[in-house]
């Protein structure tokens, strides 16, 4: 495959990263108190369009190792979903509730995914199996 001719999938879920990364240190920076919710949701749905962008893109692209990047994306998954649980459970632990949670586990949710999909992108991008 040709530099050209790839779709930008790691760089818009490496975007998506960053975006969650910056609301989460807003959201981290007030706790246990009650964070204003506009900047991180703003940053949430920006990322959640970044991350479905890249998705779309890479499904659309023809000749992909998909065999690959499930092996990959799978056990990236799944340290990427301990990570989050153990992050989640520190704001439940400072009592954060209602809408800040509902935040932060969509922020979580996407760094998740993001991290994991990069990974398995990549990896996939160069194998030779």
């Amino acid at each position: 495959m040709s530099e050209r001719s790839f779709p930008p999938v790691a760089w818009l879920s490496t975007g998506a990263l960053a975006l969650v990364v910056a609301g989460g240190i807003v959201m981290a920076s007030y706790a246990p108190r009650r964070p204003p919710l506009a900047i991180p949701t703003v940053l949430l749905a920006v990322a959640v369009l970044a991350l479905a962008t890249a998705w779309v893109l890479l499904v659309r692209h023809r000749g992909f190792n998909w065999g690959m990047f499930r092996r990959v994306f799978r056990w990236a998954l799944l340290a990427y979903v301990i990570s989050s649980g153990m992050i989640e459970f520190a704001f439940v632990r400072d009592h954060t509730r209602g809408a800040p949670l509902v935040v932060v586990s969509g922020l979580l949710v996407i760094f998740a995914t993001s991290v994991p999909t990069t990974i398995a992108v990549t990896t996939a991008r160069y194998a030779n199996d």
